[in-house]
């Protein structure tokens, strides 16, 4: 590793423990400040918390190999995204702040689920827990694997040390922090991968002859490299747009809807948001392109084509900035292991602790505890990641499909019809879950292929879940008047 680059890395993580000290003196000792920041996030820390949160290393790595491979046509993935993470501002953001808040200042979405439809069974709050307590333990051990990767492949250290350095920074700032330091240093990282993904392709596209020079090169290449529709069917365009359903379900993104200030900010927190992905989406999409035509003019051998963003920036620019840039990777890749990280703790403290072991814990005992569940899944993530290539690491890959099957449908229609049931929230859950399971591990298909070789998984998943929550709960009771009320109540509120 260059001096240049060591001084830029250190640097950073001096910046996030530091951001981490300052919001563990600021945060209070209660479950709501250390969980949600006391509902108090800005709209510009809100919009860019989720963003980075959601993005992760597949904005600098996988995007930009999926163009480099593909060409424009890979493109289909992030206009999908775009939409929903659009439809997600304007539908569930305004809806699930007042409405969390009304449900006895609901602070997880599991603890919603269950106050929103007065589930005295408390089924609905135990399964979505364990959907949430599972998928995101795998989801992070994900995100520490990335972390190692690129501590080996970019800076030729130890996988495990890769581990140890990315999950230890992590886990200082998140434990101690809170909510707070994940949504401040989200906001700082959002900002370092802002200015990476407008630098890396600017400076690529200059050296490779500008905009006649790229096209040139492409073309010289494959002519559909630059034809958006190029080698895809029409159902592979939907597969790749139906990313985007899966936002309306996802806990670590929507979690920041529910902290924002007031409904009045979202508009604004909207606008930001949409504008950061916008451009971030359009330089990664860049970076793909314009670096196949750096790697061809110059007769680069690139062997894994999601390692292009790490070899422009090491090739075109000082160690010093190169540094920075790389510290953009790490800084998508710690963005989304602190938000599971701590979705994962606060169900495991609300949903678990705070409901079956110890009803009469104070604030203090919560907080406490949900710093200890932090460090614990922490460290099954890392035992898991120890092991690259390990089975259970395959099930990170469907989870974005899980979460938006099994949630998504029920969050939008718990905050849009009044109609709805708890016995429609609860068996639409298990239905969609049980169809992306049954599309992606059921060989039903000649070969023993499953059903995720024609369309993606979340596609029916979404479809069943939301047809079974709508007919069990219109052929179902009504529900209580206290319920339609308190919905009415979020309504009015949301208008006012």
């Amino acid at each position: 590793m260059q001096t240049g680059q060591l001084i830029s890395l250190a640097l950073y993580f001096i910046l996030m423990l530091g951001i981490g000290f300052y919001a563990w003196r600021t945060t209070t000792d209660d479950v709501s400040g250390y969980m949600l920041g006391g509902r108090k996030l800005s709209p510009a820390v809100a919009s860019l918390s989720a963003g980075a949160s959601d993005m992760s290393g597949w904005m600098l790595l996988g995007l930009p190999g999926a163009m480099y491979v593909s060409g424009l046509s890979a493109s289909w993935i992030a206009i999908g995204l775009f939409i929903g993470a659009f439809l997600n501002w304007v539908i569930v953001a305004p809806r699930l702040r007042v409405h969390t808040e009304i449900a006895d200042d609901a602070i997880t979405i599991p603890d919603y689920f269950e106050k929103r439809f007065e589930d005295k069974t408390r089924l609905l709050r135990i399964i979505s827990s364990i959907v949430i307590v599972i998928f995101f333990t795998l989801y992070t051990s994900s995100g520490v694997v990335a972390g190692g990767k690129l501590f080996e492949s970019a800076f030729g250290a130890d996988y495990a040390l890769g581990l140890w350095i990315t999950a230890g920074v992590v886990v200082v700032y998140t434990l101690f922090g809170g909510f707070l330091a994940v949504s401040m240093t989200d906001f700082v990282q959002g900002c370092i991968m802002f200015v990476a993904l407008v630098l890396v392709p600017v400076v690529a596209l200059t050296d490779v002859g500008g905009m006649e020079g790229l096209g040139t090169t492409l073309n010289a290449i494959d002519p559909n490299l630059t034809d958006l529709f190029g080698g895809v069917t029409l159902v592979g365009i939907i597969s790749a747009m139906a990313w985007g359903l899966g936002y309306f379900g996802q806990p670590h993104i929507i979690v920041r809807f529910m902290a924002i200030r007031s409904v009045q900010d979202v508009p604004r927190a909207r606008n930001i948001g949409m504008t950061w992905m916008g451009v971030t989406i359009v330089g990664a999409l860049a970076t793909g392109l314009i670096g196949l035509a750096y790697a061809t003019q110059n007769g680069l051998a690139v062997d894994d084509p999601e390692t292009i963003f790490i070899i422009l920036s090491q090739i075109l620019f000082h160690p010093l900035i190169a540094g920075f840039l790389l510290a953009a990777i790490l800084a998508a890749i710690m963005s989304t292991i602190s938000s599971q990280l701590l979705v994962s703790s606060s169900s495991l403290t609300e949903d678990f602790y705070g409901i079956f072991l110890r009803k009469e814990a104070s604030q203090k005992e919560l907080v406490l505890i949900g710093r200890l569940s932090v460090v614990a899944v922490s460290l099954v993530a890392i035992a898991l990641a120890y092991n690259p290539n390990s089975n259970v690491l395959g099930l990170v890959s469907n989870a974005w499909a899980g979460f938006g099957a099994a949630f998504g449908p029920i969050i939008l229609l718990s905050l849009t019809w009044n109609r709805m049931t708890r016995n429609g929230a609860l068996f639409g859950m298990i239905a969609g879950a049980a169809t992306v399971l049954f599309w992606i591990y059921t060989p039903v298909l000649a070969n023993g292929a499953t059903l995720s070789s024609l369309i993606y998984e979340i596609v029916p998943g979404f479809i069943v879940c939301g047809l079974v929550a709508i007919l069990v709960s219109l052929f179902g009771r009504q529900p209580a008047d206290t319920i339609t009320q308190t919905f009415e109540r979020a309504r009015a509120a949301r208008t006012a």
